[in-house]
């Protein structure tokens, strides 16, 4: 987990299958606050590092929760309990502190190893649906959000430049509200060109930083000119000029898998670039 600094935005999670028939999957919901993994395969090393690999990304989004399935592992002596004794550490311990929920079966070994470690442990289910409600209900009444749908038109990059607007009015953030808007306008525009799917437009306050996020119905992810993100100038053609903009503009930003398509977010702090 420490080697999440050496990453370099855009953080963009990815997933797949490697030839061991294993599997980290990664669903974010519309904000990306809260993040669903499922592990498939034998506990490895190998499948270790792709877990590691995850989790730095999410850790470097807005993520607050991450609910992480191991019904699919075969893990019979519970030979990872350190390695999830470490991610929760780590996840808890963050600049930004992140909840890491497992869900186990009712008699699984690393389960009983997990209740019984003298360490804090990591909050356990036995199936998705309670641990979603569970967090759901954490969540409720702890984060400030404003959060819109967006239709596929022109207008909808309007709509969620106002929302930003309200957003820094209600939560008293100026200084931030031209860099976000600018931001949020090219998520938006990105949604309505190139997915032209149905969007949900979020921004969220975190102290002094706000996380912008734009969920659409596209699996496609952004692409940014190799030049841009090495910090080298390039020409502002009218196709590369909305990311350039974002990585110009924001702390970070990325893209995760959302359900039945992606989400893109970014952050924008008193210590942005600008």
């Amino acid at each position: 987990m420490t080697t999440a600094q050496r990453v370099q935005s855009p953080y963009l999670l990815t997933t797949g299958t490697d030839r061991r028939a294993v599997s980290v999957d990664v669903t974010a919901d519309a904000s990306a606050t809260v993040v669903e993994m499922t592990v498939h395969g034998g506990w490895s090393q190998p499948l270790g590092s792709q877990v590691s690999a995850s989790l730095r990304l999410c850790l470097l989004a807005p993520t607050v929760a991450i609910i992480i399935d191991l019904h699919d592992v075969d893990d019979v002596h519970g030979q990872s309990l350190r390695f999830w004794m470490t991610a929760v550490r780590a996840a808890r311990l963050g600049p930004t502190p992140v909840q890491l929920v497992l869900c186990l079966p009712p008699r699984a070994m690393l389960g009983y190893q997990l209740r019984h470690a003298d360490r804090s442990q990591p909050l356990l289910f036995n199936t998705m649906p309670r641990a979603r409600i569970a967090i759901a209900g954490r969540l409720a009444h702890t984060h400030r959000r404003f959060q819109v749908r967006l239709a596929p038109r022109p207008a909808a990059v309007r709509t969620a430049r106002d929302l930003v607007a309200q957003a820094c009015h209600t939560w008293q953030l100026p200084q931030l509200g031209h860099d976000a808007s600018l931001i949020m306008s090219e998520l938006a525009a990105n949604a309505v060109e190139h997915a032209r799917t149905d969007a949900v437009a979020t921004v969220l306050a975190d102290g002094p930083r706000l996380h912008l996020a734009v969920r659409d119905g596209d699996t496609r992810y952004p692409r940014l000119n190799p030049l841009a993100a090495a910090g080298r100038a390039t020409p502002l053609d009218e196709r590369g000029r909305g990311l350039q903009l974002v990585h110009a503009l924001a702390a970070a930003w990325g893209a995760m898998p959302a359900r039945s398509g992606k989400v893109v977010w970014a952050t924008v702090s008193t210590d942005s670039p600008s």
